[in-house]
């Protein structure tokens, strides 16, 4: 069968002709051998039915409700390296990926990227218009990869960065999972006590007429209150939350819980590591795909969430601009960095080994981070039972305390 097409070479060069082939796949991979990928053959573009033509009619979508999780974005990933590595065409693998994707939000992201391509588009400049979804470190490392020809290997490099990433984020929700399920238990039978218990034992003491203790009245006063006011108490938590979100995301806001965060007891090495060993890894596969330093700096700054660690890359970027070099850049944060970090750094860059060996430090800290936090419910377990204990002691102290008055009264 003769086919019509329009392809792009890995360097964004495009081509249209002629060619033989049994099948359109087998046209791709021609191509493929050939350092094209096929854009657009004569064949009718796919018509859109079922739940991909319902999702591509919809022009709104909730965001809380359809957010795009680092699971699906890996997925979807590497499905896509595997399928362009096959020779399937990438308007075809995107549209077979928009339909297995079970994100309505996602699906219609995919179709709108794939509808670009088979315009003429590049594949990045797709990627780009969804910076709410895709990161700069996605879009960057996708056209490096398109215009070096190594676009499998930098969708097996984000495949990697970001199963990484995951992997760091599970460990440490999984590490505050015990405490969190703990503090919550304990709010709640609190709650529960107060709006059950308090009320008949507070008739009681009532009726008896006896002098209470301070501590007793506050236990009333409060239970009365969350009777009473309820509405209030859901109120105050409704705007305490929404301050909380308004406070992350300003400068002063991010910077000031940063700042706490990196000072807690426990947590600032785990924190610390954490993050040393995104930024680390994430620089590492930005050069590692070809980009210099400078704007592998740039990228990085704008993908890192911590306020002091974006703010150590930006400025070391203008210090690498000036004429240092990356050790030389970050000694001034070793507050962030550890001593390891940065003499592995220089080891790197006197041995012209930086990429690999910034990924064997980043092993190293991520690793730091998965014995930490196996560790950390057996170092917080001692805090929390200290807190059941005194918040059971005080409620059982100030009950108990009338019922003695009340037994010698009698």
């Amino acid at each position: 069968m003769r086919y019509f097409y329009t392809a792009k070479s890995f360097k964004g060069k495009k081509i249209s002709g002629q060619k033989e082939a049994k099948s359109e796949k087998e046209l791709a991979k021609i191509l493929r051998q050939e350092g094209f990928i096929l854009i657009k053959t004569d064949v009718t573009r796919p018509k859109l039915t079922g739940r991909v033509q319902l999702a591509a009619s919809r022009e709104f979508a909730l965001p809380f409700l359809s957010r795009v999780s680092l699971k699906e974005k890996i997925i979807f990933t590497r499905n896509l390296k595997i399928m362009i590595s096959a020779g399937v065409g990438l308007p075809q693998t995107l549209n077979t990926l928009a339909r297995q994707s079970k994100n309505k939000k996602f699906e219609k992201v995919l179709l709108k990227i794939r509808d670009d391509v088979l315009e003429g588009k590049s594949f990045s400049d797709g990627i780009r218009k969804h910076q709410n979804i895709f990161s700069s470190l996605y879009f960057y490392l996708i056209k490096v990869g398109e215009e070096s020809g190594t676009l499998t290997k930098s969708l097996e490099n984000l495949t990697s960065q970001m199963e990484k990433d995951y992997e760091l984020k599970s460990n440490i929700k999984s590490a505050l999972m015990y405490p969190t399920v703990i503090i919550t238990a304990m709010i709640g039978i609190a709650i529960l006590m107060l709006l059950v218990v308090v009320p008949k034992l507070a008739e009681t003491f009532t009726q008896m007429g006896i002098e209470l203790p301070f501590t007793t009245k506050l236990i009333m006063g409060t239970s009365l209150f969350l009777q009473d006011k309820w509405y209030l108490v859901i109120l105050i938590i409704l705007i305490f939350i929404f301050l909380i979100k308004i406070m992350f995301k300003t400068k002063k806001g991010k910077k000031a819980v940063d700042y706490l965060l990196l000072r807690l007891p426990i947590f600032s090495s785990l924190i610390k590591n954490s993050n040393s060993a995104y930024t680390i890894r994430t620089l590492a596969t930005l050069m590692d795909a070809g980009l210099p330093i400078l704007q592998s700096l740039n990228v990085l700054s704008s993908s890192l969430g911590n306020f002091y660690f974006k703010k150590s890359i930006i400025e070391a970027g203008q210090k690498v601009k000036q004429g240092l070099n990356l050790t030389q850049s970050l000694e001034s944060f070793s507050n962030l960095y550890s001593p390891m970090v940065l003499e592995m750094m220089k080891v790197g860059e006197e041995t012209g080994q930086t990429t690999n060996i910034l990924k064997k430090t980043a092993d190293f800290l991520e690793e730091e981070v998965a014995k930490t936090t196996r560790n950390l419910a057996s170092l917080i377990e001692p805090i929390i039972i200290l807190l059941v204990g005194a918040a059971v002691g005080f409620f059982a102290v100030s009950i108990i305390q009338p019922i003695y008055s009340m037994m010698g009264a009698i």
